[in-house]
């Protein structure tokens, strides 16, 4: 399935429904996640870096349109070690080589920087759906979902360490708003009850550089060496001046 086909089905009534989730939570979690240099890949329309507060916010898209940098996401024209941030709004699941991709976010990503993914839960309800669809399925029923556990490993191969994750989208995968809005009741209770049912999830990895040693400023090591002295006893230093006065 080509990414502008599931372009457009974000704008239908299950679209719009996964993509306010997905936007919230993009703006709660980028909100805290410092650099200089931030990436969204694919789908230029949707703005899931504007709660970021990096000066270098960037969209880049194989087929160019309303993106600021045109380029395939299996070669990222981008330097290594350049990036704090990278947004991968369901490019893996639609995707042939999703590896290859995972590869070149950890090329530009600096030591400690992040990457943030968000996909369909094969394990839900969503989920279902797509096994009944078939390949001839329509958007979205046409990727290959991507497991939260699977995804976790795959990053841990790379040498990333995962965190903030949430699930989201508990109501079944119904096209008409009206009974989209019907089973609004499901999302607190699917947050409390079957946490991991959720139709979509977003997903946070840090690159890890081992071997890193943390440089403390000077400061502290003359503070630890002048506090290392204070604690050197003084009794010896006594009895040389009692000597010195008996004689």
């Amino acid at each position: 399935m080509s990414l502008e086909s599931f372009a457009a089905w974000l704008e239908t009534p299950q679209g719009r429904y996964v993509r306010e989730w997905e936007q919230k939570k993009h703006d709660i979690l980028l909100a805290d996640i410092f650099g200089f240099n931030a990436l969204q890949l694919g789908f230029p329309q949707l703005d899931f870096l504007r709660a970021n507060r990096m000066p270098f916010r960037l969209h880049c898209c194989e087929r160019g349109g309303a993106a600021a940098v045109c380029g395939d996401p299996h070669h990222l024209p981008f330097a290594t070690n350049s990036v704090d941030l990278v947004v991968l709004p369901h490019i893996l699941e639609f995707d042939a080589n999703p590896h290859q991709i995972l590869r070149e976010v950890d090329r530009i990503l600096v030591p400690e920087g992040s990457a943030v993914v968000t996909g369909f839960n094969p394990f839900s309800l969503w989920g279902l759906r797509r096994l009944l669809a078939g390949r001839g399925g329509e958007p979205p029923w046409r990727g290959r979902y991507i497991g939260v556990p699977r995804l976790r490993d795959w990053f841990a191969l790379l040498g990333f360490e995962t965190r903030g994750g949430a699930f989201g989208c508990y109501a079944p995968p119904v096209r008409q708003q009206k009974w989209l809005e019907r089973w609004d009741f499901m999302e607190p209770a699917g947050d409390r009850w079957w946490p991991i049912g959720g139709a979509v999830y977003i997903l946070q990895a840090i690159k890890r550089q081992h071997g890193m040693r943390l440089v403390t400023p000077k400061w502290k090591d003359r503070m630890a060496r002048a506090k290392a002295l204070a604690l050197m006893p003084q009794k010896p230093l006594a009895q040389k001046n009692d000597y010195q006065d008996r004689q």
